[in-house]
């Protein structure tokens, strides 16, 4: 069965290059959630004034991958202690959250987001919440990184290479 779930990592380029090579990531689609306004482009929320983070629509088949693994491998590519900042970038649209669309999920998301607070001293700055809106980014953006693969990417190569060769867990 396929679901969705909107994950915020920073940069959305990065992110999203990084959900896809997860076996069982059927797609994605990178955009703008949780903001005030409505349809924002990206010059917009480049401001910081819109309310919006960036964010990657994560398509998935759950009898492939699992919720918790999935969001496992997301506290993977983050700094879950970072507020408004992932590598070098800095500002609102680049906070960290794991939005929702069914309350069932929360139970999974509160399991994995406990376990990796445990790891830490400080509390980490990862929102939690429903999702309230998500507007796609604009054309050039999606794929980014296939389109430009020497573009700009916060995370290690490395890493993209991890999530391509590591296990997923059905449900």
């Amino acid at each position: 069965m396929t679901k969705e779930i909107y994950l915020a990592g920073g940069c959305f380029w990065g992110a999203e290059h990084f959900f896809k090579q997860l076996r069982g990531v059927t797609a994605t689609e990178v955009g703008f959630a949780n903001g005030h306004t409505q349809n924002p482009t990206y010059k917009e929320v480049y401001t910081d004034s819109t309310g919006h983070a960036e964010t990657v629509r994560v398509e998935y088949d759950e009898d492939t991958i699992a919720l918790e693994f999935l969001l496992r491998m997301y506290f993977k590519a983050i700094d879950p202690t970072s507020m408004n900042k992932q590598g070098e970038d800095e500002g609102t649209r680049y906070r960290t959250g794991i939005y929702y669309t069914s309350e069932s999920e929360l139970p999974v998301i509160r399991k994995v987001f406990d376990e990796v607070q445990a790891a830490y001293d400080k509390a980490l700055a990862v929102e939690v919440l429903p999702l309230q809106n998500f507007y796609p980014a604009e054309e050039y953006h999606q794929d980014y990184l296939e389109k430009n693969p020497t573009g700009y990417c916060h995370l290690p190569q490395a890493l993209f290479e991890y999530a391509r060769k590591a296990g997923n867990t059905p449900k």
